[in-house]
């Protein structure tokens, strides 16, 4: 670890993005917005690969602490640092651009831009902490700055409600993190986060604190991920603008993740905090991805799948794959992002064609053979990548889920009459995503280095909650291959109960009273209102118009 005036170059990308939020709040820069932004975003981009660059030629650095007795404001720069520093320049500046036409005639634009501007800043600044004080300021700051682009219509009552289910998460979140923060430097006597890894890794187990500041950790990156059953409000946001919605998804979300790998030293010595996030995460994956099947509204759909994403990064940190959580976070994140700007283009492009779906035959032998090939196709890249069973359990039980989803496409192209050229075609499409996943793992392994643990094998506390995750994933795999053949009105039945998501958001609804205490009366105008309020056209003119047309007709 050196200490270096180089480590303060990563700090000139957010500087330029606050100045930037600074005029245009001022409205000082109204003419040249556009200009200024994308010049903002590339000063961004172009500083996180000069800090990528300096990472590889002096190593891991780390500012001097700015701060008082070992809490306090350090950069770090750290492969862990930069793979998302750069991730978050890049997609910074493709929103901010999205952003300049899609906010264009709003006459608060301004404010939206400088708003976004600050957000993207602070989270840069959350991943290149280097102190346990600076990440508990800007993982607060970043969930402040979010609660105002979610609420930047404020006649739009689904927002303005979902917002404040964030809000009060959000709010749960920071107090188990500034508990989890005060435990550790209780223990280490100093917030610098290269001491408290050295100091666990000398350690020859965690005491009861250190076990419970784990538990804690794990509670904040839940309730940041929106993970059961406090992920309602997410799929409620739909109405905030669309480069909200894809720097939430992209970028915000993976706030939890990105936590439990850059505390994976802690995380992976505590069993009880392993268990109480695959536990969580486990069922939030499998639930959010069954949910997001049935969703008719294609925003709705994407939060769902957010929500899947993050419970099966979280998942695999559990499982102590870290490397492979933050392959996930990166893919997901650039993935999310194209999928939230281009939706709209996504259904002028459906409603222009149509999809025809080959019908399943439900085939046994077919549904069958097509489990057996996805199996094959893993145990080869297993053998091929010398994958231990004893050593690397964790990364079988990570690849496994992979599988069940490759073993989806194998058997619905078999059990589809499929041509020959078509299950060719299946076959090569899983070989190559199980190459990709055992290659791009193994890469980011390597990149991470000394940033994350070595694979341990896991206790057997650990291995039984894998082997049982991996049993019910295995189980409701099955059952959807199956579909055709089960009863159709159990199944139509069960079809609307899993598009209400369980109801789990009506309850939540019910506990907070975000509907109807009068407290949040400002969340529940009528549409007559929300119009109103943005159009700012009297109530009497509207009638008047109304009623014309009706004599014209």
């Amino acid at each position: 670890m050196k200490d270096s005036l180089l480590t303060l170059l990563p700090v000139v990308a957010p500087a330029v993005l606050l100045v930037f939020s600074f005029l245009a709040i001022r409205k000082k820069v109204s003419s040249r917005l556009s200009a200024l932004s994308e010049t903002a975003t590339w000063i961004g981009v172009l500083t996180a690969i000069s800090s990528g660059f300096i990472l590889y030629m002096n190593g891991t650095l780390q500012s001097a602490l700015l701060g008082w007795q070992g809490l306090g404001f350090a950069i770090r720069i750290d492969s862990l640092s930069m793979i998302m520093f750069s991730m978050i320049a890049i997609l910074g500046l493709v929103v901010m651009r999205y952003s300049i036409n899609y906010m264009d005639g709003d006459p608060r634009k301004n404010i939206f831009m400088a708003r976004m501007a600050i957000t993207i800043a602070g989270v840069e600044l959350l991943v290149l902490s280097g102190n346990l004080g600076q990440l508990f300021v800007f993982w607060v700051i970043t969930s402040i700055c979010l609660h105002y682009l979610l609420v930047f219509y404020r006649s739009r009552p689904q927002a303005i409600a979902a917002a404040r289910k964030k809000f009060i998460m959000a709010r749960i979140g920071d107090v188990t993190l500034f508990v989890a923060t005060m435990i550790l430097y209780a223990q280490f006597g100093t917030g610098d986060l290269d001491a408290i890894f050295i100091g666990i890794q000398q350690k020859a187990g965690l005491n009861a604190a250190l076990v419970a500041a784990a538990v804690l950790l794990v509670i904040t990156a839940v309730l940041k991920s929106a993970q059961f059953p406090t992920h309602g409000w997410l799929v409620k946001v739909v109405e905030t603008p669309t480069p909200v919605s894809a720097m939430l998804h992209a970028g915000l979300l993976n706030a939890g993740p990105f936590l439990m790998v850059r505390m994976s030293f802690l995380m992976i010595a505590s069993d009880a905090a392993s268990l109480l996030l695959i536990g969580i995460a486990g069922f939030t994956a499998l639930f959010a991805s069954v949910v997001y099947l049935t969703q008719p509204s294609i925003k709705v759909a994407l939060g769902y799948s957010s929500i899947a994403h993050m419970g099966f990064s979280l998942l695999i940190c559990g499982f102590g794959v870290y490397s492979a959580a933050l392959l996930h976070v990166v893919a997901h994140s650039f993935y999310k992002a194209h999928a939230f700007l281009s939706s709209g283009s996504v259904i002028d492009s459906v409603r222009a064609h149509k999809i025809k779906v080959p019908k399943r035959m439900g085939s046994a032998g077919h549904i069958g053979l097509g489990i057996l090939a996805s199996i094959g196709i893993y145990a080869l890249f297993c053998y091929i990548w010398g994958v231990n069973p004893a050593e690397d359990f964790s990364l079988m039980a990570t690849g496994a889920i992979i599988v069940m989803g490759l073993s989806q496409v194998i058997s619905g192209t078999l059990d589809s009459r499929g041509t020959f050229k078509a299950v060719l075609q299946t076959a090569g499409l899983a070989f190559f995503v199980a190459l990709s996943f055992f290659s791009f793992e193994h890469s980011a392994r390597v990149l991470l280095g000394t940033q994350i643990p070595a694979f341990t094998n896991p206790g057997f506390a650990i291995k039984s909650a894998a082997a049982l995750v991996l049993a019910i994933y295995s189980v409701v795999v099955v059952l959807q291959l199956f579909s055709s053949r089960l009863n159709k009105n159990w199944g139509y039945a069960l079809g609307i109960h899993l598009r209400n998501g369980l109801y789990a958001n009506v309850i939540f609804d019910r506990m907070i009273g975000s509907l109807k205490n009068e407290k949040f009366k400002w969340a529940n105008l009528t549409v007559r209102e929300e119009n109103q309020e943005e159009t700012k056209i009297p109530v009497e003119v509207i009638e008047d118009l109304k009623s014309e047309v009706v004599s014209k007709s």
